[in-house]
């Protein structure tokens, strides 16, 4: 049987028909319809209109709207989670939700393939503010009484709902688009309250009078998860000192030659002086009384701080004295503003070295940590903010009523300098904690708030987390740190679009009731009338007699409803109790970006440690923020703003703005690395289009070689296939294990750059060079086209599967073309990339790649010049790697065999030895290659030897190898088909 080489023709240029051997110069052109050229009608590119009719047909067509529901009623041994993080409904679709939809959807449509059934139920996070905000524009909440806020941010939030929907389908974004959870429906709440009264019998839910996070613009308690840091807020930082009324025991007998001492504080808050009650120092660090050079003023300062502080001062600073802090006990200062009252010097551990005195001003109600002190001491809580961030009566009528962060803050200012207090004043630029929705600085001011005490929950949620995968796992130091930070989380709201928190006060003693039987009561109630039924409903639906009876409570007159509503951290924290399957409520994975680190997943996390003792989630998949190409944030003033709309279906000036189609888009996506900033603009686009336009040309070429071909009862077994071919499959059962452990791994970048490696480096310049020859000039029919096509096939189906989580339309559109199936069949029903361990056969890999190593000695020495037109002579000692390559060339010498297709030459030999008379124009060269075979048993290096010379054979007009025997006549094997052909 003939065998084949590589062809050196490209598509055009093949010869005309013809039987005999023409001499004359136009033989070109006689043979073009005797070669098996590609065919095909799938286009190489679809652009603008065309390629957006297209996505949609092809969504409809292959039944994308299907697909969830059909392989969650197909059986399958196992399942995968994904839970969804739910999106605010408060805006249009934008570029992070391309991002973040398109990465679960490629993993899930992955797991489908692979023929696990996926648990995918798209969410929205409904209710809060910033829907409120938005919904109410400008009207405000003062003429507005709560339904009517509900009703107005209800339909605000089903707008937004409708719109990123429609373009998360449009993404292809898999899911039963019917099914979907939203934390403003009945029984979403109810599973919530389930959730609340849990933790509540714990007591892990308390209410308590501390400080919070509070924005006044917003006229509500925050979390921590809602701020943003501000790092360029500008503040009035002040030193200021305290007298020293009342001087430590342990320091009486040193003090007496000092005369008056200031402790001397540093604040960026002057406006919290007022409420100061204490000034901290740290009892382990030393401390020393110093004397300014410039006018002998004495202070009270961190020993360490000194040098720091002269500088600062322009001034020197004497030492007169130094001892350990804990000598500080007992002492008492003189409150700056307020001359009748005295303060303590107390010790505390959150005193810092790094910046100010090393002493620390105390206002309980308006810090964490020095309610902390208050709480250990027993000093007073005063708040003297009132909910719109102005000073209250407490503060004195010199500041009642003035905004804190402005007038407010200058007034005090003003006090302190008319008394002498301020030793510096200066700007400060810092980090400051904002209202996210806003955009407004907050404050910390003391209220009556509901509470999850965090901090007996922290260990047993570090516990769990160990439990949990993390990607990457340089995330989990960020989720345990935010742990250790949020001892406390307050989850009540002063707002109206919400969950409300299921209490009634008792009028006169304001004392809560909430127990098991009123919130269990309470959800059966929402869940037959909705949480509107809280303002609609009188309180006797509520505290019924039976309920009154089992609370041990008084009469139903005697309480009255609260009024706050649940924060939307625990809204959407008790997600996996709403929507996550009974059998096991734990997801396997939760993929959200970064900035959930601190929000959805530690609020999840806390509720379901709370609750049930582990993690919601089997693994975290933590990714970054879209940013632009110049790795700058979004900003609709900057002009920066990527709109997936306009990527999809073009801008205005669709010469600016192209319309890319959904498949560039979920390209950009799995391309990128998703665990750092995203970035995306139109170079990145452009260069997504024109990698899909490469590869829609490799699966064009593998179609167009398969025309006519049926693999059901064409296909040859690999047993009698060329060995390059069954070299093909083993390389594509290599490529298709790694891009599954890829995908397994969240590492859709990889699946990118092996499957660019495998098309360009495997396919294009390496197998699709040595095969064209034997696909268009070998007989159809014949055992060695065949066997070509059969691998062919195989990599167009390895191909198409592994590109289809990524690209679902394009995957789609192939399998319509392509041969082996039914009519109506889709790809994503029909399975992962089939591969057998068959492929893999002992020596095969050796033999070829021995082969290939000693074709890269032969076109290494003969540069930018034609392998067709030499013939070579191929020296190898006899042993194993002659044997091998033996294999590939069962003669001494061919013009057709597998080897001379290998070397892509003219003719090969074979040879044990180099012959003498080697003509004077042979180029030689020599290698050496490892066999390593049995898993390493095996191991030999042997040398070769390669002689490149002119063939001394014509080039035949048909197939264009130089395997002639006289100049433009036939070669054998060309004659021969076309004899064969009559």
């Amino acid at each position: 049987m003939l065998l084949v080489r590589r062809s050196a023709v490209r598509f055009g240029g093949v010869a005309r028909w013809g039987l005999r051997c023409l001499c004359s110069g136009d033989a070109a052109g006689r043979y073009q319809d005797t070669v098996l050229l590609p065919r095909t009608d799938f286009p190489m590119r679809v652009n603008g209109p065309n390629l957006l009719e297209r996505e949609i047909q092809i969504q409809q067509k292959c039944g994308f709207d299907q697909l969830y529901t059909w392989q969650r009623e197909k059986k399958a041994k196992k399942e995968y989670c994904l839970h969804d993080g739910p999106p605010y409904a408060n805006g249009d679709p934008h570029v992070g939700h391309a991002l973040n939809k398109i990465l679960k959807d490629i993993r899930n449509r992955f797991e489908v393939l692979r023929g696990r059934q996926v648990h995918y139920v798209p969410g929205w996070d409904c209710h809060g503010l910033p829907i409120e905000l938005k919904a109410l524009g400008d009207l405000g909440t003062n003429e507005l009484t709560p339904l009517q806020i509900r009703q107005k941010a209800r339909e605000f939030a089903e707008r937004a709902i409708s719109r990123q929907r429609a373009a998360f389908q449009r993404w292809g974004v898999m899911a039963n688009w019917e099914n979907c959870y939203y934390t403003f429906d009945g029984k979403y709440e109810v599973a919530q309250l389930k959730v609340f009264q849990e933790m509540h019998n714990k007591g892990l839910i308390y209410q308590d009078y501390k400080p919070v996070f509070w924005s006044p613009s917003s006229r509500t308690a925050l979390a921590e998860a809602e701020l943003e840091y501000n790092p360029e807020h500008v503040s009035r930082a002040l030193y200021i000192t305290f007298p020293l009324l009342t001087l430590p025991a342990k320091l009486a007998a040193k003090a007496e030659s000092w005369g008056h001492v200031s402790a001397l504080i540093w604040t960026t808050q002057p406006w919290t002086i007022p409420a100061n009650q204490a000034v901290c120092y740290m009892p382990k660090v030393q401390y020393s009384v110093v004397k300014r050079a410039d006018n002998a003023q004495l202070l009270l300062v961190a020993s360490e701080r000194i040098n720091s502080l002269a500088s600062m001062l322009k001034t020197n600073l004497e030492s007169l004295a130094t001892f350990a802090g804990s000598d500080l006990e007992g002492g008492v200062c003189q409150h700056p503003t307020i001359p009748a009252k005295q303060v303590p010097l107390l010790p505390a551990n959150h005193v810092t070295m790094t910046k100010g005195t090393g002493l620390v001003h105390t206002a309980p109600a308006h810090g964490m940590e020095d309610y902390g002190v208050a709480t250990l001491f027993n000093l007073p809580v005063e708040c003297i903010v009132d909910e719109e961030g102005r000073f209250t009566e407490l503060a004195g009528p010199e500041l009642q009523k003035k905004s804190v962060m402005t007038e407010g803050n200058a007034t005090v200012i003003s006090m302190l300098q008319a008394v002498g207090a301020i030793v510096k004043e200066e700007d400060c630029v810092h980090s400051y904690p904002y209202d996210w929705r806003t955009k407004q600085p907050v404050v910390i001011r003391a209220s009556k708030q509901w509470f999850i005490n965090t901090a007996s929950l922290k260990d047993k949620a570090k516990d769990a987390l160990q439990k949990v995968r993390v990607i990457p796992e340089s995330a989990r130091s960020s989720l345990l740190a935010m742990l250790d930070r949020r001892t406390y989380w307050c989850i009540s709201r002063q707002r109206s679009w919400g969950v409300p928190i299921p209490v009634f006060y008792h009028k006169e003693t304001g004392e809560p009731l909430l127990n098991k039987h009123s919130v269990t009561h309470i959800a059966k109630v929402f869940s037959e009338k909705g949480s509107d039924s809280w303002w609609t409903e009188p309180v006797e639906t509520f505290l019924t007699p039976e309920v009154l009876q089992k609370s041990k409570a008084g009469a139903v007159s005697d309480y009255v409803r609260g009024e706050d509503v649940l924060d939307i951290w625990f809204d959407s924290g008790a997600s996996w109790a709403a929507v996550l399957p009974e059998s096991d409520p734990r997801a396997d994975s939760y993929v959200e970006g970064k900035d959930q680190v601190g929000g959805w997943f530690q609020s999840s996390l806390l509720t379901s440690v709370a609750v049930r003792n582990k993690a919601p989630y089997k693994a975290l998949v933590v990714h970054g923020f879209a940013v632009s190409e110049k790795g700058e944030k979004m900003s609709k003033s900057v002009g920066n703003v990527i709109d997936p709309d306009v990527v999809i279906n073009g801008g205005k000036d669709l010469s600016v703005s192209p319309p890319y189609g959904a498949d560039v888009l979920r390209w950009w996506v799995a391309e990128s690395n998703v665990f750092s900033e995203v970035q995306i603009g139109p170079n990145t686009l452009n260069a997504a289009k024109d990698s899909i336009n490469k590869l829609r040309n490799t699966l064009r070429f593998l179609l167009g070689n398969l025309q006519g071909f049926d693999p059901r009862s064409q296909a040859v077994d690999p047993k009698q296939m060329h060995y390059v071919d069954q070299y093909m499959l083993h390389v594509l059962r290599e490529f298709s294990m790694k891009v599954t452990d890829a995908y397994s791994e969240f590492d859709n970048g990889r699946v990118i750059r092996l499957l660019q490696s495998f098309i360009t480096r495997d396919l294009s310049n390496f197998y699709f060079s040595i095969i064209k020859d034997r696909l268009y000039c070998d007989p159809e029919n014949s055992l060695g086209r065949r066997s070509c096509q059969t691998v062919l096939e195989e990599i167009l189906d390895g191909v198409s599967r592994s590109i289809a989580p990524v690209l679902p339309h394009l995957a789609e559109e192939v399998y319509l073309h392509a041969p082996g199936h039914d009519e109506g069949d889709t790809l994503f029903r029909s399975g992962w990339i089939k591969t057998s361990s068959v492929w893999r056969r002992p020596g095969l890999e050796e033999a070829v790649e021995g082969a290939c190593a000693i074709r890269d000695s032969f076109l290494s020495s003969i540069p930018g010049r034609n392998a067709a037109e030499y013939e070579l002579i191929i020296v190898i000692e006899p042993g194993l790697f002659f044997e091998l390559i033996e294999s590939l060339q069962e003669e001494p010498t061919s013009t057709c065999s597998q080897l001379t297709e290998l070397m892509m030459a003219s003719r090969t030999t074979l040879t044990s030895s180099l012959p003498r008379d080697l003509p004077s124009d042979a180029i030689t060269s020599t290698g050496s290659f490892l066999i390593n075979l049995e898993g390493g048993m095996i191991r030999e290096e042997s040398s070769y030897s390669v002689a490149a010379m002119p063939t001394s054979l014509s080039r035949c007009p048909r197939c264009r190898q130089y395997t002639s025997d006289e100049p433009d006549c036939l070669c054998p094997r060309c004659q021969t088909m076309l004899e064969n052909a009559k």
